[in-house]
């Protein structure tokens, strides 16, 4: 695989999530202020595919599902529209939703993680249909993209492979939850959170990194 921020030098923040990941979305706002408040820093996301090519549904994940949205949205604020539950056909297989990100972050690396966002209101507020490409080119074009083009990457073998291979680099990376934030410092890599954490413990946490 072929990731050419791996190789470069300056201070970086890797984000390894994935968009239907409740914890991931209450981590939204945090990982966004974290961001902004170092722009010094580099910024990639990696999707690390929680559910790729899952075949369970609301039926078989709904009660489950339903208590770790609510004990999230409860510590983070975060609004959740829980009519999803109800809908039991509703496949839980994330490996779309990943690839619509890694696609937006192949024709414009600046909008992935406005486009991951986004992605993520589409699922936990909209409720919408996270296999359908027409959630995603919806979003693309909010956004500002050009939606044939979405549509045209979105469904090539290249997009295809890229998402396999950012699942198999998270792997690669030790990640064994999500949210998980990685800082480069020095050419080095830390594990800065393995989870949810809020903006300030993980600024502090990062800026316990940059003293070393």
């Amino acid at each position: 695989m072929s990731y050419a921020w791996l190789e470069e030098k300056g201070p970086m923040i890797v984000y390894i999530a994935d968009p239907m990941c409740s914890w991931c979305y209450g981590f939204a706002p945090e990982i966004t202020k974290v961001k902004e408040a170092l722009p010094d820093h580099g910024f990639e996301i990696v999707l690390g595919g929680l559910r790729p090519g899952g075949s369970e549904t609301m039926a078989d994940l709904g009660e489950f599902l339903e208590k770790h949205w609510k004990d999230m949205s409860e510590r983070t604020g975060q609004p959740i529209n829980y009519d999803i539950i109800e809908d039991k056909a509703f496949v839980l297989d994330t490996e779309p939703a990943c690839r619509a990100v890694v696609t937006a972050r192949k024709l414009d690396p600046k909008m992935a993680l406005s486009f991951f966002k986004e992605t993520q209101s589409a699922f936990y507020v909209a409720n919408d249909d996270m296999c359908s490409e027409e959630t995603f080119v919806s979003i693309a074009t909010k956004l500002g993209m050009d939606g044939v083009a979405f549509k045209m990457h979105f469904n090539s073998e290249e997009i295809k492979y890229e998402t396999q291979n950012d699942f198999q680099l998270a792997a690669e990376m030790g990640i064994q939850g999500f949210p998980s934030v990685v800082i480069r410092h020095k050419g080095q890599f830390y594990l800065a959170s393995n989870g949810y954490r809020n903006a300030e413990e993980l600024l502090a946490v990062i800026a316990q990194i940059r003293k070393d």
